[in-house]
């Protein structure tokens, strides 16, 4: 068959590709999260990273969601402070444990000018997570805490939702395998074959 090398090539491609591609969806992972305290609610999704670090925790790149109605805007860089809670830089850490949060926490806006950092703070004699809450006007500093700031105990969740799925990936390979062997199969005609066409001819 003339076509035989082309077909062969084309299969390999097609599925590279697929296999290419199912790995790079699943270079981040996508997470659930919320959060709740006195007049506290909030909650939306991350994305993260799919390798933890030796700790166990995922750095996370996107947030989306809500608080107290107020729509999340952005996640707060890591290694810098949410407004009002300077010097604490937050480091927008998750894991899959029961301190989800490290001791620096994550930080967001919310569409109201507001800004949220949840934490754990293990210096409580309970350890426990909390949640700084800097409210316009922002005035920097943690000492400058007005009437309108808040440092209040909230209980955290959060849990991956979509995971890497490695046998899709083997189920790609396997089935472009499947096909190039069946292409190189059918490369040569049988004898039989070739004595039927020299009788036509």
């Amino acid at each position: 068959m003339k076509n035989l090398p082309l077909l062969f090539t084309t299969a390999v491609a097609a599925t590279s590709g697929l296999v290419f591609g199912t790995m790079q969806a699943a270079s981040a992972l996508n997470w659930n999260w919320n959060y709740s305290g006195t007049g506290i609610t909030a909650n939306g999704n991350f994305i993260t990273n799919n390798t933890p670090n030796d700790l166990g925790f995922y750095l996370i790149s996107g947030i989306s969601g809500t608080r107290n109605g107020e729509t999340i805007t952005g996640l707060q860089p890591a290694g810098t402070p949410v407004p009002g809670n300077e010097p604490f830089n937050v480091d927008n850490l998750i894991r899959l444990n029961t301190q989800q949060l490290s001791t620096n926490g994550f930080g967001y806006s919310t569409s109201g000018g507001n800004y949220s950092s949840p934490f754990f703070a293990d210096f409580l004699s309970t350890p426990g997570y909390l949640e700084v809450f800097s409210a316009i006007p922002l005035i920097p500093g943690f000492q400058n805490f007005g009437p309108e700031d808040t440092e209040l105990a909230i209980r955290f969740s959060a849990s991956i939702i979509t995971v890497p799925e490695p046998t899709s990936i083997f189920g790609l390979v396997t089935l472009g395998t499947l096909g190039a062997g069946l292409a190189l199969k059918r490369k040569k005609p049988s004898k039989f074959t070739e004595k039927k066409l020299e009788k036509i001819s």
